[in-house]
């Protein structure tokens, strides 16, 4: 019973890290705490002070093209290559006040083409959508009627913004031959709007920039372009505009930025930036701008001598490429969007003291949000708190997410920290990094990547600091696997106390070369290298083909390493010798795992194996997970159930390892109190229950119960394969920040989905055990309510349990009341009220039992009674009304039930059928008459015969 109790078969997602940005436009609202971005074909929209997913906006099954959002989060508008337009009023939650709740106004057709970008007005009133058609359209959002279309590029439209021009100007700087073209009529189906050129909407002006590189300035009073600007050569990409300085900044990809005088419309100056541009903006009161682009660096210049302020910065890699800035004056800070999808805020408050001649450095970083992390290739708890997340994310970087959530009020968006929020990345590797590990302490990571090289990393998160200790070079090909140590110094040394300043004994690395590696990494050999590259204590020459997997056991004394070639070995840690081979798997072998200390008997068909030696367990792309002894190297166990290869296996950590007593163990090895031990942390004689975890390429994760070989239960919340799975090992410090102790389990997958799971077997069994409990009182008080001919509460509550046979009981034992009660339908006239009164439910309910009962002949008599009680008590309307709520969950599938048509068709079949019998046995019935007849006429004849023979 307690081996049964202790089995873990019930998880749920505690917490789950999903994307919130693969790219395309975003929107920032004016006090910078909801940012709204785009996912595939839908729109997120986030609360940046706690990271809470606030809405999400169902798209229409094609990639989003441009959203925007009013300056006040009134509305958000978003646009898809499906060529459809939607408007969303947004709204508070009134129970939440975090929550928003999103209202689908208007789907428009803006243009004959996608919309291609859009822009929004400082009040939030206007917007202006360019297609790829060369069309401009400005709508009245709350209308949603068009108020201007301008037409004039001969290109796609490729970036728009409105503007206040500081006083009325007239048709300067525009040529013949384009003011000519700008007389003619925009739209003839344009309602045509009187505008007063004395207010202030007579100075509102739109710029426009097209893949020509042509720049038009429209006048919304006039509908007309004032000016035409052609100067760029290339795409124009961005515009701003500075009222301080009355001037229009526009940027394109030839590599140039123009400050335009917005009163002649003429170049005030040409700043050559040396990179393709794709944003840009004013910032201080106009007299500084920045931009950003091919290059990924954030750049800031003099507007009055075109000088870079920032220091030179070196061009980065494409995928850093920066998509999009936006400035929030609220928070001064600049949002820039990198192609990789992640979301950096930087701070401006260096440029608050910037003197002439002078310059500052690149713009410190406040945050970093991953808005995907793409592929999680594999991740890991750092820190003795187990208060971080490393993920490896198929790229060169380690990224480190908090767990920790914070009490109190939430943090300003560009500085809050919360669950799932990026804390730190690891750079150096210069290709992606396929493997990592972490030792027991959580102060040093290890990392091997496709760069052929192999980095150790001391994680000090209370400092914030994250190095690298050293990088291990020697392998041919890329690394694959990768280990560090998992036993415990001693507890008086120094090593247990300070972790920091003593990293792990050593390193395996394995690769692609099939060679397998041990470094050195203690402070003091590498301390004897005096800069050199450590070199490797043994090289050994593991497998026939790539080495995908390398596990050590928890006293490090011995480590497996699983290879694509099918076979897992068994190695000495100290001389690098195989001890054992593990052969059976059909296909490579993918995972690797050493059984826990105190692993309980594992039986097989020739019953329970010893533990002198432990258990490995191993997964393959057979599909299979196998379990082995190392005393023989024997299989003892094959377990089957996924359908794709296994990627992933770990043996279930039990409640007494995720929170090991202090006391002394006699196995362990911590130099604790042996003599005394507390009497409350007394050894337990019993051991848990032993379970694994398995995931695969199904993106399914499974718990098998090692002792029956089946899968306790298979949880599911990937859409793709699951690469990584962790569980929480216990934190090695008695403070901790975190309140994931629940978490039992760590996935994540292909999908850029990282789950959280919580084991949540306790509180599903004590549910179950309180509905049985409960259940058995509802059916005792039911069948009192029988006997007590409490007929009101006992047909609702058999309708409540779902109980149709005690259901059927009662209403035949009604039906066969005689004699029947005066004036009765059914027979009771307590049971003709309780028919009479019932809800909408339990209506709907007692015709599905009625249609059930009909298709009996022996019931179907009972089930025309009730149902004519029904017919005569309700109207038709009644019934009608009862399509509504027909759907609904039922007993009758996983779906919902039938509806009243299918429902009433039921009852018709059956019922003409009962007809139809009963017509043929009324039919007999004068055949018995008529037979029966005839008898007695000729029993009667031959009586009266007899009478007059005597």
């Amino acid at each position: 019973m307690n081996t049964r109790a202790n089995t873990k078969t019930t998880f749920a997602p505690e917490n789950v890290i999903q994307p919130i940005h693969t790219g395309g436009d975003v929107a920032l609202e004016s006090e910078g705490r909801i940012l709204v971005t785009c996912l595939g074909e839908e729109a997120l929209l986030t609360d940046l002070s706690t990271g809470k997913l606030l809405n999400r906006l169902e798209g229409d099954g094609e990639i989003l093209t441009a959203i925007q959002m009013t300056p006040s989060a009134s509305h958000v508008i978003t646009c898809s290559r499906s060529l459809s337009m939607r408007i969303y009023s947004l709204q508070q939650y009134q129970d939440d006040a975090i929550g928003l709740n999103p209202t689908l106004q208007r789907t428009l057709k803006p243009h004959t083409t996608p919309v291609i970008t859009a822009a929004i007005d400082q009040t939030g009133t206007l917007l202006a959508t360019g297609g790829a058609d060369g069309a401009i359209k400005v709508w009245d959002i709350r209308g949603g009627y068009v108020s201007h279309t301008f037409r004039g590029h001969t290109g796609v439209i490729s970036a728009l913004r409105f503007f206040e021009a500081n006083s009325y100007q007239q048709d300067n700087g525009i040529s013949k031959k384009n003011r000519k073209q700008s007389r003619q009529p925009s739209d003839p189906t344009e309602d045509k709007m009187e505008i007063d050129e004395n207010s202030n909407t007579a100075r509102f002006r739109l710029a426009s920039g097209s893949e020509d590189g042509k720049i038009r300035i429209w006048d919304l009073a006039k509908r007309k372009a004032i000016s035409t600007l052609d100067s760029h050569v290339s795409v124009v990409r961005a515009f701003d505009f500075s009222s301080r300085q009355n001037t229009l900044l526009s940027v394109s990809r030839d590599k140039t930025l123009i400050l335009w005088d917005a009163q002649s419309w003429k170049v005030k100056r040409v700043v050559p930036v040396l990179e393709g541009l794709e944003c840009a903006g004013f910032v201080r009161s106009g007299s500084l701008v920045y931009t950003g682009g091919e290059n990924g660096t954030l750049r800031i210049w003099e507007t009055n001598t075109g000088r870079e302020v920032t220091q030179e910065q070196e061009a980065r890699e494409e995928i850093d490429a920066i998509t999009h800035i936006l400035y929030n004056p609220f928070l001064d800070t600049l949002l820039c969007v990198h192609a990789d999808q992640s979301i950096i805020f930087h701070s401006l408050e260096s440029l608050s003291s910037t003197e002439s001649e002078t310059y500052v450095e690149p713009l410190p970083v406040l945050r970093r949000i991953s808005g995907t992390h793409d592929e999680i290739i594999d991740l890991a708890y750092v820190t003795p708190e187990r208060s971080l997340l490393a993920l490896a994310t198929n790229s060169e970087n380690v990224r480190l997410v908090s767990l920790a959530t914070p009490a109190g009020d939430p943090d300003p968006p560009a500085a809050a920290q919360y669950f799932g929020a990026d804390v730190g990345l690891l750079q150096g590797h210069e290709d992606i990094i396929i493997c990592l590990d972490v030792d027991w302490s959580g102060c040093w990571l290890a990392t091997g990547a496709k760069d052929n090289t192999a980095r150790l990393w001391r994680i000090d998160h209370r400092n914030s600091s994250y190095e690298t200790f050293a990088v291990f070079t020697g392998h041919a090909e890329s690394l694959g696997a990768i280990s560090l140590p998992k036993s415990l110094p001693a507890n008086d040394s120094a090593a247990r106390s300070d972790p920091l300043s003593h990293p792990p004994s050593f390193l395996l690395t394995g690769s692609q070369d099939r060679t397998i590696k041990r470094w050195d990494t203690s402070s003091k050999s590498l301390s004897k290298l005096n800069g050199k590259p450590p070199r490797a204590v043994y090289t050994r020459k593991a497998h026939e083909k790539d080495i995908n997997a390398i596990a050590t056991n928890h006293t490090s004394t011995l480590f497996a390493s699983a290879s694509q070639d099918r076979t897992v070995k068994i190695w000495s840690t100290e001389e690098g010798e195989v001890q054992g081979i593990l052969r059976g798997h059909r296909r490579g072998v993918w995972t690797v795992a050493f059984a826990p200390k105190d692993t309980a008997p594992i039986s097989s068909d020739s019953g329970p194996t010893s533990t002198s030696r432990g258990f490995v367990l191993t997964g393959s792309g057979d599909k299979t997970v196998k379990i082995w002894s190392l005393n023989d190297y024997s299989c003892l166990r094959t377990l089957e159930g996924h359908t794709n290869s296994v990627l992933k296996v770990l043996w279930m950590p039990s409640s007494q390892q995720q929170h090991p007593p202090t006391h002394h163990d006699p196995d362990s090895d911590l130099d604790l109190d042996v003599e005394n031990p507390p009497p409350h942390h007394q050894p337990s004689t019993k051991r848990p229950p032993t379970q694994i975890v398995s995931a695969g390429g199904d993106g399914l994760v499974k718990i098998w119960d090692v002792s029956t070989g089946e899968c306790a239960t298979t949880l599911d919340n990937h859409t793709d394969r699951i690469w990584a799975l962790t569980t929480l090992p216990p934190p090695t410090t008695t403070t901790t920040t975190t309140n994931h102790k629940s978490t039992i389990l760590v996935s994540g997958g292909a999908d850029s989905i990282i789950t959280f799971w919580r084991d949540t077997t306790s509180t599903t069994h004590a549910a179950l055990t309180t509905a049985s409990t409960l259940r058995l009182e509802q059916d005792q008080a039911l069948q009192n309510h029988i006997r007590t001919h409490n007929y009101r509460d006992a047909i609702t509550l058999a309708l409540q349990l779902n109980h149709p046979a005690r259901l059927l009981a009662l209403f035949t034992a009604v039906v066969h009341t005689s004699p029947a009660e005066e004036g009765s339908l059914s027979g009771v006239l307590a049971v003709d009220v309780v028919l009479a009164s019932l809800a909408d439910e339990q209506l709907f309910t007692l015709l599905r039992r009625l249609r059930d009962w009909n298709t009996n002949a022996r019931t179907a008599a009972v089930a025309q009674r009730v149902l004519w009680v029904l017919v005569k008590s309700y109207p038709a309307e009644r019934f009608v009304g009862l399509r509504g709520g027909g759907e609904r969950k039922s007993d009758e599938g996983k779906g919902g039930g039938p509806g009243l048509g299918e429902v009433l068709e039921g009852l018709r079949a059956y019922t003409e059928r009962h007809f139809r019998r009963m017509e043929g046995l009324v039919d007999e019935s004068y055949l018995i008459d008529y037979t029966l007849r005839e008898m007695e006429e000729v029993g009667g004849g031959a009586a009266a015969e007899d009478v007059v023979m005597a």
